[in-house]
């Protein structure tokens, strides 16, 4: 095999899941599988629809009672010069009990044939399209899709008149269309996924977790045996050979990170990840790994894989030479690797909350191009490796600081399992006090006042450890106004949420706490809300939140306090519907995948009361000024309704 055709099939390979990804988006496939070649204008003819499902997918009957939660499957015409002429048929569907809303309905698995009755105006002849529009939602026993719309089209000759034609076609100007019109001229700001800056937020926390695993003390001193490794190897072109096997190596260590990626989105389906990240077992287990993961890094323990694969992997490698070897090398080198990446795989992976499964895929593959570009850039120039500083007691410098960090990350995942189950356990002081009790210890090891297991307490201070000191004293004495029930800007998006009940100093002499988002002006019942915002005639704001929402607690700390912002919040009726907890989260959850055809956290809108008609949607973190933007979308298009 040539090394441009092993680069191709790799890296064929690592982006295989965003090809399984691109299909899963779209699991139902229609196609018209008969229909007459000539009928009369105005004669009403059946067209037969055959829909393929993929996979566990399963579509919703047509006769399914729209009020009992998914969209049914419903057909339209997509031309005016078209009706449907009848009520469509479909085959037989299974009835059985559905997890995601918790009531028998009917669906169809791997296929479902539909007929659909339909009837052209009397004065269109000769070759006309047959264009039908189909809204459909498909789930699986885990999660939903949003409801959507697809075109199924045919040709069909028109020969003369039909002697008594249909007549039923709907009017032009009538209120159902008015209200088609209404709704297309306006351009939301997100209509769905995740906004752009979370985006690049996720990835900038994948890659750096990347280039940090890079620094424990069972990955760096892996680069120099990866170099011989490749020095050693023969070719007739040794450059041409050692540069191809290289990237072989990288694009191996990126398939074998971006395959657990892509098996946990697998595992937990479309949009599984945003309700996999709010239950509150996951979190639990969640904070308990990164506490195990910690406490590793301290040095407590390590955590190893099985010596008999490494040793197995290491001896193919050894072994195998070209391809299969650096396949193997890949290998092992991922595999060695494991006790250190461990616990950053584990916190990009936990990072997935965005509602898209494609999230655990990408992070992996930010995460494992960052850390395997390394290995590849010194494995073709052998000779940079020189200028690398030596492995040694700075290596274990730097774990045992990622070990205080991790614990710390572990908080917001006790506090997300906490709030849920309403414990009350985890508060927002307490959650302070243990960070300021961490980065103080981490700021008193840097400046060596003591040693953790596998290094000793150091006779003297090195200028690059002080410096790193001062970072973690100091945000130690930056949190402590938190402690008392201040604001802490972004840094609260990853804390314990604040309470009403929260016992803080602050709280107890009645001392305004700085910047802060005023709750008891948000509503949390919708109809009451809504009807509120009629008697006033001002637009409803509804946030869509979660408990466990970490860019929710974001936006709350660091956008809404803004006096742009809350000038515009004056000007409507603000309610807001958690959707992850609480007694009302199924209800919650519902109306907002109704509304917004998606589940993703935050998600707001802003709608007109009376007819509930849609004026703008944003989701997902964004900084103010778009905000801003997007409330005045939403209040001018109010505005200009009246």
């Amino acid at each position: 095999m040539s090394i441009k055709s092993g680069l191709l099939g790799i890296a064929l390979l690592a982006l295989s899941p965003f090809f399984v990804y691109g299909q899963l988006l779209d699991p139902v496939d229609y196609i018209i599988t008969d229909m007459p070649d000539t009928v009369q204008a105005g004669e009403v003819f059946d067209v037969m629809v055959e829909a393929t499902i993929e996979g566990k997918w399963h579509l919703y009957s047509i006769l399914n009672d729209p009020d009992a939660g998914p969209f049914p499957t419903a057909f339209s015409s997509g031309s005016s010069d078209m009706a449907i002429a009848g009520d469509p048929t479909e085959s037989e569907a299974d009835i059985q009990f559905d997890p995601n809303f918790e009531t028998e309905l009917g669906w169809h698995s791997q296929s479902a044939s539909f007929t659909i009755p339909v009837a052209f105006k009397v004065e269109m002849t000769g070759t006309q399209t047959v264009l039908l529009e189909v809204l459909y939602q498909v789930c699986d026993d885990k999660s939903c899709l949003p409801p959507k719309t697809k075109q199924i089209e045919g040709e069909i000759e028109l020969a003369g008149v039909s002697a008594s034609p249909f007549t039923d076609f709907p009017e032009e100007g009538s209120p159902g269309a008015e209200l088609s019109q209404s709704d297309e001229e306006y351009t939301f700001t997100s209509q769905s996924g995740v906004a752009s800056d979370s985006i690049w937020g996720f990835l900038w926390i994948a890659i750096t977790a990347g280039f940090a695993a890079l620094l424990t003390p069972c990955v760096f001193p892996l680069i120099p045996l990866v170099v011989s490794y490749f020095s050693n190897q023969e070719g007739g072109d040794s450059k041409k050979t050692s540069w191809g096997q290289a990237l072989i190596f990288g694009l191996s260590i990126v398939l074998i990170f971006t395959l657990i990626g892509a098996l946990l989105a697998l595992i937990l389906g479309v949009a599984g990840v945003s309700q996999f990240a709010s239950n509150p077992f996951v979190n639990l287990f969640i904070g308990i790994l990164f506490i195990i993961f910690g406490v590793s890094l301290l040095g407590m323990f390590e955590l190893r894989l099985p010596y008999q694969l490494t040793n197995w992997l290491n001896k193919k490698s050894n072994e195998g030479t070209g391809l299969v070897g650096t396949l193997f090398m890949g290998s092992t080198i991922s595999a060695v690797s494991f006790s250190c990446t461990a616990p950053f795989v584990g916190a990009i992976l936990a990072a997935t909350t965005g509602g898209e499964w494609f999230y655990p895929i990408v992070g992996m593959l930010a995460f494992s191009t960052a850390f395997a570009s390394p290995f590849v850039l010194f494995a073709m120039f052998p000779g940079y490796l020189e200028s690398l500083p030596k492995s040694g007691s700075w290596m274990n410098v730097v774990k045992v600081v990622l070990g205080f960090i991790i614990l710390a990350a572990s908080v917001k995942f006790f506090a997300n399992a906490d709030i849920v189950w309403g414990w009350d356990i985890i508060t927002r002081p307490l959650g302070i006090a243990f960070w300021i009790s961490l980065f103080l210890l981490a700021g008193f090891y840097l400046i060596g006042l003591y040693g953790m297991h596998g290094d000793d307490k150091p006779s003297s201070i090195t200028t690059g450890r002080l410096l790193t000191a001062i970072p973690f004293i100091l945000f130690s004495f930056y949190l402590i106004p938190g402690l008392l029930g201040a604001s802490l800007g972004i840094w609260d998006a990853w804390l314990p949420a604040k309470k009403a009940n929260d016992v803080s100093v602050v709280n107890s002499i009645g001392i305004s706490g700085g910047q802060s988002t005023d709750t008891s002006e948000w509503m949390q019942d919708f109809e009451e809300a809504k009807q509120l915002a009629i008697e006033n005639d001002v637009p409803l704001f509804v946030d869509f939140t979660g408990y466990t929402c970490t860019n929710c607690r974001a936006m709350e700390s660091t956008v809404f306090p803004e006096q742009n912002i809350v000038e515009r919040f004056n000007q409507m009726q603000k309610v807001k519907l958690y959707t992850d907890g609480g007694a009302d989260a199924d209800d919650n959850q519902t109306r907002q995948f109704n509304l917004t055809g998606t589940l993703a956290l935050p998600t707001y809108v802003i709608m007109d009361p009376e007819s509930e008609q849609i004026l703008d949607q944003l989701i997902g973190y964004t900084r103010a000024e778009n905000f801003q933007q997007f409330l005045d979308n939403g209040i001018s298009r109010y505005r200009s309704k009246k």
